[in-house]
């Protein structure tokens, strides 16, 4: 079994069922969950968005509210102030240039205020279903690790490097599956080593990536 093989059987065994863990109802709704994402955990996404959501009903109301209202609806979250005004100004661009909706097209999002290109990749791939592999903190850490891409290499580069030695099926699940992996076994800090199954393809503790 080749080294692909043995990764996506790894992963199939440790989370089969792996997906975005964000809760979300509409389309904009999982936009601005991933927005609010970035330096944050989605545990601390999931305790502020029903009440969001539940506050600003629709793109609309988020257009009309007083910045101050969106601030103080998710100041729990990192950089709460400019991801309120991101997420304002998101609403009133997708309202005046979309329609309303979010749109399967990825260089439109990424004009949109605060979300690049992960995000993008992320909201195209569980909306519309589209293969894609987006590059977080946690998918960097652990393509780096299983020796998958360079220390130095950018988010896009490992991008590339991930969409060209895996087969196009399996991007999307990969994804999350990775996620998952860096986000409750390759921590970090404190990776759990002992008994890993990917402990022989692992470049850890010999190249420190956090």
């Amino acid at each position: 079994m080749g080294k692909v093989d043995t990764l996506l059987s790894v992963f199939d065994a440790m989370y089969p069922d792996a997906e975005t863990e964000l809760t979300y109802h509409k389309d904009y709704e999982l936009l601005i969950a991933v927005l609010l994402s970035a330096q944050a955990t989605d545990v601390s996404v999931n305790k502020v968005t029903p009440d969001l959501f539940k506050q600003f009903p629709s793109l609309e109301s988020i257009k009309e509210a007083p910045l101050k209202d969106i601030e103080s609806a998710i100041k729990t979250i990192g950089l709460y102030k400019s991801k309120a005004k991101n997420l304002q100004l998101t609403a009133i661009q997708l309202l005046e240039k979309a329609g309303g909706k979010v749109p399967n097209d990825l260089d439109f999002l990424q004009t949109l205020p605060g979300v690049g290109r992960k995000t993008a990749n992320v909201v195209v791939s569980v909306l519309f279903n589209e293969p894609r592999i987006a590059v977080d903190t946690h998918v960097s850490r652990v393509s780096k690790r299983l020796k998958l891409a360079f220390k130095k290499d950018s988010p896009l580069k490992v991008e590339e490097k991930l969409m060209r030695k895996f087969p196009k099926e399996h991007w999307t699940k990969l994804h999350h599956q990775m996620i998952f992996f860096g986000r409750y076994h390759c921590k970090a800090q404190a990776p759990k080593c002992d008994g890993c199954p990917l402990k022989s393809e692992c470049r850890y503790p010999h190249i420190k990536v956090t």
